[in-house]
């Protein structure tokens, strides 16, 4: 075994040191186990080799260079000898890189959007998030993230204002959720107090009995004039009749249907499993309906056992044709709920027609109720007035 050599290692010994035809390690005489390893090349490595719990360990700290000379090398040697004489890791394990939004934005789809949401809802955060939160937020840690970070966001979705409303909806239960997983201090949410975009709401549009009669017109030759195919024109014929929501209609099934009950059975509509009536008229225009050999869906899709998604583009044509400018397909519902109130139903028994969960959401029919009200009570004064008035 070649024997130790010792140096007083400083800056000016190891530039001059050198070796010939095979490497060689000098081992400082003030610091025991620090030393420097000299290649032929001219190439030197300050190392540490120590022992411990009865083992020898070798680690190297680095190359000398003019920015890592003798005695920074020297400093470092003292902690890594402390550390395994402690027995420790002789380096310390790099600190683990702080989350970002990115990392938050994942674990919200995967802990929460995955367990809590319902598919269509799931599929439209995972939209935003890709689309707008993540790259316009992502790469920040979710340390650092700001008040001023998220209105600089909003700002940049202001010429879409729905979508930056969502957008920040979605960032403050996200930030509540990293509150709640330790991730920031609590009531720390930078969504705090940022202001929500003012958005121009579409004024309801409940379709009279004129309009009615021309709907049902040019459903009728809908088929045959390529506006709407005969399972189009049919779902919307539900629409008005039953006063369901679009999803809940194009995502019936076979099996749904109780023709003898004269019921349909909602597995998963926007308010949780529930019934609907089906009443004749609805009956009709469900078992007039071909069915698809093999698909369980009473509104087929285009692909192989799938359903239909949307009625946009044939709703857009129908409407043309029958002359219904700015009617929304949503609206039907709000048309079916307008004449149920006009026959003298009242709010309660129309929630419960809508499939709403809370009395709120169907108190903004009320101004319908005080309408209907007012037109039967000046039918009445007319007919007395124009006996007592003579």
């Amino acid at each position: 075994m070649a024997k130790r050599q010792y140096r007083t290692l400083n800056k000016r010994m190891v530039d001059g040191l050198s070796v010939d035809g095979k490497d060689a390690v000098f081992w400082d005489r003030d610091l025991p186990g620090f030393g420097v390893r000299v290649y032929p090349s001219g190439a030197k490595v300050f190392v540490v080799q120590t022992y411990a719990f009865g083992r020898s360990k070798r680690v190297t700290l680095g190359r000398h260079s003019p920015k890592y000379f003798v005695d920074h090398a020297r400093e470092d040697a003292k902690r890594v000898i402390a550390r395994i004489k402690a027995g420790e890791s002789p380096v310390p394990a790099e600190p683990a890189a702080e989350p970002t939004v990115r990392d938050l934005a994942e674990r919200y789809q995967r802990e929460y959007v995955a367990m809590h949401c319902k598919p269509a809802t799931a599929s439209h955060y995972g939209l935003m998030l890709r689309k707008h939160i993540v790259p316009g937020l992502g790469d920040l840690r979710i340390a650092d993230v700001e008040r001023k970070h998220i209105m600089e966001f909003q700002y940049g979705l202001s010429d879409m204002p729905t979508v930056a409303n969502r957008a920040v909806d979605i960032l403050v239960k996200m930030f509540n959720l990293a509150e709640a997983w330790g991730l920031r201090p609590r009531g720390k949410n930078p969504c705090r107090f940022v202001r929500r975009y003012k958005v121009e709401k579409h004024h309801e549009r409940f379709l009279t009995h004129e309009e009615l009669y021309r709907l049902g017109q040019v459903l009728e030759v809908a088929p045959a004039k390529r506006l709407a195919s005969t399972h189009s024109a049919a779902a919307i014929r539900l629409l008005v009749l039953t006063g369901c929501r679009r999803n809940e209609i194009l995502g019936l099934r076979w099996e749904d249907l109780d023709f003898e009950a004269g019921e349909m059975r909602l597995a998963d509509s926007k308010t949780g499993a529930r019934v609907v009536p089906m009443p004749p008229p609805a009956a009709k225009v469900l078992a007039d309906l071909p069915r698809v050999p093999g698909n369980p869906w009473v509104f087929p899709g285009r692909k192989k056992g799938t359903h239909q998604r949307n009625l946009n583009d044939s709703w857009d044509r129908v409407r043309k044709r029958a002359d219904l400018d700015g009617v929304r397909l949503h609206d039907l519902r709000h048309s079916f709920a307008s004449r149920a109130l006009a026959l003298g139903e009242g709010l309660p028994m129309i929630g419960k027609l809508l499939g709403h969960q809370k009395v709120q959401t169907t108190a903004r029919y009320a101004h319908l109720r005080r309408e209907s009200v007012q037109a039967s009570t000046a039918k009445v004064a007319e007919s007395i007035g124009a006996d007592i008035l003579r």
